[in-house]
């Protein structure tokens, strides 16, 4: 009986390699990656430019990646989690020394006449990196809810300096996503960013500045192993936070600062810093409920909005298909992210589990980001949204994270006797 349930699911797996793939998440993340060309398309009908065509180009590219790690087994990769890791610095080192600078930042290595970013496919080093660590030690414990963030603060470093504001934060938004699955205490999640909300509240309003310090020291006496000890320590850094908030923001490069302060008050300077998202609203707001139709939208069609086909497709699709085409464009993506959780639900392993959740959080928070930039309730981050912005890095990283995922998916089942 055991030989006959080994032999068919050898064969299944031979002539139906992808028999428990979620081919609704495909359909998905494939209409966004088609609907993407069309909206660039329509962005660069009046300057020649053929960016469309390299969007779908990179899609299909990344569709058949992704259906090859869809039929290779996930599990494999736990072996290879430390050379990952290595590969990931490796690279972002590569882009400080050898890398290619534009609008401000090192970011790109340049291969004969393509552009590679590391940094996206940075973002997949650390999923499974962190997905391994946590699958053998959950971040139950304070040692091993600090190995976690050690290791993940080398390239979370490397891409600062480049600098990439944006994708530094990306690493955030995983490395929190990921740790709250892996069973760690919400609490010592609070008290891990409460030093940047202590920075921000120290140049903001002071008072607030001293009751979240005072709101920290009671979270972790009651969260941590020692709560005299960790009251106080939570008091201390929480209270230097404030003064070295001071010291990181002149760190910042000087269009990271516009873009920090203009999203609060873009007016302030219309011909600058605040020219983008000034824009960005007028041509959200200028679609109404059903839009001007595709190809139709005066302010994408005369450019009004710069990099409109990358960081502000957003806007592009408000104007073009107003405001009905916005929320099913954000009902796609609900979708994808339901679909994301339901696998991670019934993965078969907390490594399988570890990976989903680490690719939903990393789409969730760039599509809060880049559409919360466009409408003027985030600064400009340059954070790309999924499958929609032009980017080849960026496309091929994030249908590679769908493969990974998917594969999660088709072997999610265990072997019973």
């Amino acid at each position: 009986m055991l030989q006959k349930s080994f032999t068919g699911i050898r064969w299944k797996s031979l002539f139906n390699p992808w028999q428990e793939v979620d081919w609704l998440l495909f359909a998905f993340v494939i209409g966004l990656s088609v609907f993407g060309g069309v909206m660039i398309r329509s962005t660069e009908l009046n300057n020649a430019l053929t960016d469309w065509w390299w969007h779908w180009l990179m899609s299909g590219i990344g569709l058949v990646l992704a259906l090859w790690i869809a039929r290779s087994r996930y599990e494999s990769l736990l072996q290879w989690h430390w050379i990952i890791y290595g590969i990931t610095n490796l690279s972002l080192i590569g882009v400080m020394i050898i890398g290619t600078t534009a609008k401000g930042a090192q970011r790109w290595i340049t291969v004969g006449s393509f552009n590679i970013q590391p940094s996206e496919f940075a973002k997949l080093g650390v999923i499974i990196t962190l997905a391994a660590l946590l699958h053998t030690r959950p971040a139950s414990t304070i040692p091993s809810f600090l190995r976690a963030l050690a290791v993940t603060a080398v390239p979370w470093a490397l891409v600062f300096l480049q600098p990439d504001l944006g994708t530094s934060l990306v690493f955030g938004a995983i490395v929190i996503g990921m740790l709250y699955w892996g069973n760690a205490n919400p609490g010592w999640l609070v008290l891990m960013v409460s030093p940047l909300v202590a920075a921000i509240l120290f140049s903001l309003f002071l008072p607030g500045w001293f009751a979240w310090t005072a709101l920290m020291a009671f979270i972790a006496w009651r969260t941590l192993p020692w709560p005299w000890l960790g009251s106080f320590g939570a008091a201390t850094v929480n209270l230097i936070s404030g003064s070295l908030g001071l010291v990181f923001w002149g760190i910042l490069k000087d269009y990271q600062k516009d873009r920090l302060i203009l999203f609060l008050n873009p007016d302030k300077d219309p011909l600058g810093g605040g020219y983008h998202l000034i824009q960005s609203r007028i041509t959200i707001g200028g679609g109404g409920l059903l839009g001007r139709g595709l190809n139709n939208g005066p302010m994408t069609q005369l450019n009004f909005v710069p990099e409109q086909h990358t960081d502000f497709i957003f806007s592009a699709v408000g104007e073009e298909f107003g405001f009905v085409g916005c929320i099913v464009l954000l009902a796609v993506f609900w979708l994808i992210c339901l679909r994301l959780v339901m696998i991670a639900q019934n993965a078969k392993d907390n490594f399988g589990s570890l990976l989903a959740i680490g690719v939903l959080s990393m789409i969730v928070f760039q599509v809060i980001v880049n559409i919360s930039m466009t409408i003027g309730l985030a600064p400009v981050t340059g954070i790309p949204l999924p499958w929609m912005s032009y980017g080849r890095s960026a496309m091929l990283k994030s249908f590679l994270a769908i493969g990974l995922v998917e594969s999660v998916a088709n072997f999610r089942h265990r072997l019973k006797f």
